[in-house]
């Protein structure tokens, strides 16, 4: 009998978990923030205020990240489950939603940290 744990199909299934419950807590934020206009602008700039501090820049990309593998890892899925002979290469569309991942994250990752690691970069005066 194989295991599951510790393979392939865990890891995707774990980290497709952790992904949807971290972007369900983006959503609910994100529904408190808008919701503070109704207190008035004033309310709604100071909790918006706080996403200006370089820890939110990260998360921001950790949230992207989180997006991106949850729907790139979601289509791997979709295949499985409407493919027949998807099931067999299982291992494979694993490493090619990391590869996948990776090409388009790393990139968008940069561009969006970048003001945090070099702030006066790109800055017109």
């Amino acid at each position: 009998m194989l295991s599951y744990r510790g393979r392939e199909g865990y890891w995707a299934w774990l980290l497709h978990r952790v992904s949807g419950v971290a972007i369900i807590l983006f959503l609910f934020l994100h529904v408190l923030d808008t919701s503070l206009i109704g207190f008035g602008p004033s309310a709604y700039e100071t909790f918006v205020s706080f996403y200006r501090v370089p820890v939110f820049r990260v998360l921001e990309v950790a949230l992207s990240g989180a997006v991106l593998y949850h729907g790139i890892n979601g289509l791997r899925i979709i295949l499985i489950d409407f493919v027949e002979t998807a099931t067999r290469i299982q291992r494979q569309l694993w490493y090619v939603v990391w590869a996948s991942f990776l090409v388009l994250f790393l990139p968008a990752a940069f561009f969006m940290l970048r003001p945090v690691f070099f702030p006066t970069l790109g800055v017109v005066r």
